[in-house]
């Protein structure tokens, strides 16, 4: 247990108070991600469940204190809301906002742990401390854990520092509850401003502090959905904010109530944020990207996406499925464990999946591979034998392929090799590559279906849309069943979508289905591939700035006509 861990009580249960910093989950700290996952129940708004819910344990109860509705129920009561302790026979579902601290009491009954989950840092929470004094009161036990505060996070992923190596003071303003006292003090002083407001509000607080008695040329920025991808910042001055926002027909709009952060001071480093903003200068920073995978595949891709800027988007082309007649599987199977081969190759991640559901199946473990020696393809696949237990004795220095695992793998030698049979379980539509090449190597292979691959479902009608429409920068393909799967069930992707291949023979039926192929992986690597298309939005966003013309992503283009590309 750890020791910031209070015991739940039998009828009064326990609440956490958790920060769940300004957007980015991945601002949670350990300990939130510690005291989500052994939550009965999440009280939190809308926006901030979303932050956290990754984390809670499967069946958690949610409670929405913006009127949104509980999702499920609390475990061990049978019903699908919570009662609200407001002297009414009602429920949290209703559109009506409830009561905050009322939500918490009622969810902490029954000994449940409970965690209030608040944007930014529950210190600086207009009502968090309400909420606590509540459950003293009522001998509710609770504990509260620190997040990162929007105030502090947002300026630091806009690339704004608050302190300079002269250690200006800084002072934080909540425009909804400030007086004119407060904006009579900031306006005297010469320290850096964090001003809490709204899209729609910021003339209004820069005029606050004019009047108050900065100079209108006081550097300024405004960043609206910080530490998001969907971030965006504005630089100015406290004169000119409001037609700066104007030109950049940021104002009027309906969104105008965002929430955004304001920072202002000479000392706050707005004039350096081209080389400070390291957040929205990231490669793919807000590219809305393809990736036409089965769901296990696409995980690490999708992360490594998320990591050049990009917000990935999964669409399953390839459904996986067991092989029409498992006997062939079953009986490789009893000749691993037998001793019938001297190596087993695995040619991808479903291959290993395949393989270990069938080792539980007749309640095998690792142990089973002793003395036969393994071979990866690739490093995800090597990742995914290691997970299971086994180390791979080979792996392809070079070119992740079966061309490239052939180059390394050594031919029969009968002195050496007491045994001259090789286990290849494959997909269905697999090439003879690797089969032809064992052979010539003088190796005895069983080639056997461990499992099939089938066209998926298609896409909601929103996603089909969005690909067509040109709604989505980017798509990779990371096969040519890839290309034709997505074509088949979703359509052809718009001619403004960055076109990213794995290889050759994929650009080549990405060509054959109208497409330009406009990033190639240097080597036949699904990491090297998100690499290359990162390379090229690196090159796209400095050819702008160059030019002088503003960084967009390729959605944002007019759309146009897109020739193919000829080869010579």
């Amino acid at each position: 247990m750890s020791p910031t861990t209070l015991p739940t009580g039998l009828d009064h249960g326990h609440v956490t108070f958790l920060g769940a910093g300004p957007g980015d989950p991945g601002l949670l700290t350990l300990r939130a991600v510690e005291a989500l996952a052994t939550a009965d129940v999440l009280v939190a708004e809308g926006d901030v469940l979303d932050v956290v819910r990754k984390h809670a344990r499967h069946g958690v109860a949610e409670v929405h204190t913006d009127g949104g509705p509980s999702s499920d129920p609390v475990p061990g009561t049978g019903t699908p809301q919570l009662a609200v302790v407001d002297g009414a026979s009602t429920t949290a579902g209703v559109p009506a906002v409830r009561d905050a601290a009322h939500l918490v009491m009622e969810a902490a009954r029954g000994g449940r742990r409970v965690v209030r989950a608040v944007s930014g840092d529950p210190g600086l929470d207009a009502y968090a401390a309400e909420e606590m004094l509540a459950c003293a009161r009522a001998g509710v036990p609770f504990e509260v854990v620190p997040g990162v505060a929007t105030a502090v996070g947002v300026p630091a992923y806009a690339g704004v520092p608050l302190r300079d190596a002269e250690g200006a003071d800084v002072r934080f303003v909540d425009a909804r509850t400030a007086s004119d006292r407060c904006w009579s003090e900031v306006g005297a002083s010469d320290g850096t401003v964090v001003v809490s407001t709204t899209l729609d509000s910021v003339g209004a607080a820069a005029g606050e502090l004019v009047s108050a008695g900065r100079k209108p040329d006081t550097p300024m920025t405004v960043t609206v959905a910080g530490t998001t991808t969907r971030q965006r910042t504005w630089t100015a001055t406290l004169g000119t904010i409001a037609q700066t926002l104007k030109q950049a027909k940021v104002l009027p709009s309906p969104d105008g109530g965002r929430p955004v952060i304001v920072v202002v001071g000479e000392r706050s480093a707005a004039a350096q944020r081209d080389q400070l903003s390291w957040f929205e200068n990231k490669p793919l920073f807000g590219w809305k990207v393809l990736v036409p995978r089965t769901k296990e595949q696409a995980a690490s891709l999708s992360e490594q996406l998320r990591s050049y800027g990009a917000v990935p988007h999964e669409v399953p082309t390839i459904a996986v499925e067991p092989p029409r007649t498992p006997q062939q599987m079953e009986r490789a199977v009893k000749g691993l464990v037998t001793g019938r081969y001297e190596w087993i190759a695995f040619t991808s991640v479903n291959a290993v999946k395949a393989v270990r559901e069938k080792f539980e199946e007749y309640g095998l473990d690792a142990r089973a591979f002793a003395g036969i020696k393994v071979a990866a393809v690739g490093e995800q696949t090597a990742r995914a034998l290691v997970a299971f237990g086994v180390k791979p004795d080979l792996v392809p220095s070079g070119e992740q392929s079966a061309a490239g695992l052939l180059e390394d793998w050594p031919p029969y030698d009968p002195v050496f090799d007491p045994i001259d049979r090789v286990f290849l379980p494959r997909a269905d539509i697999a090439t003879e590559t690797l089969v032809a090449g064992l052979i010539e190597l003088g190796w005895e292979v069983d080639d056997v279906t461990a499992y099939r691959t089938v066209r998926a479902s298609p896409p909601p009608a929103e996603t089909r849309e969005a690909i067509k429409g040109g709604g989505f920068d980017a798509v990779l393909f990371t096969s040519s069943s890839t290309v034709r799967n997505l074509v088949g069930i979703a359509g052809k992707p718009h001619n403004v979508t960055v076109i990213a291949c794995i290889g050759p023979a994929t650009a080549k039926t990405a060509e054959e289905h109208g497409l330009r192929v406009d990033v190639m992986a240097p080597e036949p690597s699904v990491h090297k591939l998100a690499e290359a298309l990162a390379d090229f939005g690196l090159r796209r966003r400095a050819a702008a700035l160059e030019s002088g013309d503003a960084v967009t992503r390729p959605s944002e283009r007019r759309p146009g006509a897109r020739r193919r590309r000829t080869t010579t």
